[in-house]
C-alpha cells in the first residue's frame, strides 16, 4: 500500500487526482492539502509515500515547497504549465503530469512509483548469521570485513554481524549494487562515504584503508565522485 497526499489549490483538478487515486487498489489517499502550509501539516503528522503536488498555489508554490523539505517524499507534479518540467525533474520527481491529467497518464506515472519503490525494498542480501538466515538491507551495510574465512558486516546502526562468507563472493555479488572492493579484506557501500585521500577513505567515523591491489578502482570511484561534485 502506497500512503499518498494530494496539494492542489484547484477543487476540480484535486477531485479528478482523488477518482484517478480511488481506481488503485494500492493507493491509499490520507490527506488534501490546497496550499503549503497544510501539506506540510500532513507531512508531519502522516507517513507519506507519494504527493501529487501543484505548482501554482498561492504564497508558496510547489517547486519552492519541494525545495523546503529536508524529507522529501516521492513527487509527481501536476501542473498546467509546462515551463517548470526542467526544474520539476532536477528535484527528481517521479513524474511531470499536465492538467488535465488522463487516467492513462497517471495510471503510467503510479506504476513508475511503484517499481521504483519495490527495487529499493528488494534491494537486501541473506547472510547466514549465527545459524539463521537473516535478511540484511544493503542500504544498512556501511563495510564488510574479511577476517579469516568469516565476514564482519557493519551496519549504520553501529551493530555488527559475523557469517560464514567468502569477500571475493560479496565482491561479485554487490560490485552493481554501489560497493566496491577498495582493499584484500574490505568492502565498502559508497553511499556512506565522508571523506577520502589517496591511502584511507572515510565512512562517518569508520576509517579504511586503501590497498594498492585496488588504487585503480579507488581512483576511478573517487574521480567521478569529484568530477561530478557529489562530495
Amino acid at each position: 500500500m502506497i500512503n499518498c497526499i494530494i496539494v492542489d489549490d484547484e477543487p476540480l483538478a484535486a477531485t479528478l487526482l482523488e477518482n484517478h487515486i480511488s481506481k488503485i487498489d494500492y493507493l491509499k489517499l490520507i490527506g488534501k492539502a490546497e496550499n503549503a502550509l497544510e501539506a506540510y501539516k500532513l507531512l508531519q503528522n502522516q507517513t507519506v509515500d507519494l504527493m501529487f503536488l501543484d505548482i501554482q498555489m498561492p504564497h508558496f508554490n510547489g517547486i519552492d515547497f519541494l525545495k523546503s523539505l529536508s524529507q522529501k517524499p516521492k513527487t509527481i507534479f501536476t501542473t498546467a504549465y509546462r515551463e517548470f518540467a526542467v526544474e520539476g525533474f532536477e528535484l527528481e520527481a517521479v513524474d511531470y503530469l499536465l492538467k488535465p491529467i488522463t487516467f492513462e497518464r497517471f495510471f503510467k506515472a503510479v506504476e513508475r512509483v511503484l517499481r521504483n519503490i519495490t527495487d529499493s525494498k528488494d534491494d537486501f542480501i541473506i547472510l547466514k548469521i549465527e545459524g539463521m538466515h537473516r535478511k540484511l538491507p544493503l542500504s544498512d551495510i556501511v563495510y564488510m570485513e574479511s577476517q579469516g574465512n568469516d565476514i564482519k558486516i557493519t551496519l549504520s546502526t553501529h551493530e555488527n554481524f559475523i557469517s560464514k562468507s567468502k569477500i571475493t563472493d560479496l565482491e561479485f555479488l554487490l560490485s552493481s549494487k554501489g560497493f566496491i572492493r577498495i582493499h584484500r579484506s574490505f568492502i565498502i557501500n559508497t553511499a556512506f562515504v565522508t571523506a577520502f585521500n589517496n591511502h584511507e577513505i572515510h565512512l562517518g567515523s569508520y576509517q579504511i584503508p586503501v590497498g594498492r591491489s585496488y588504487k585503480q578502482e579507488f581512483d576511478s570511484f573517487t574521480s567521478i565522485i569529484i568530477k561530478n561534485r557529489l562530495l
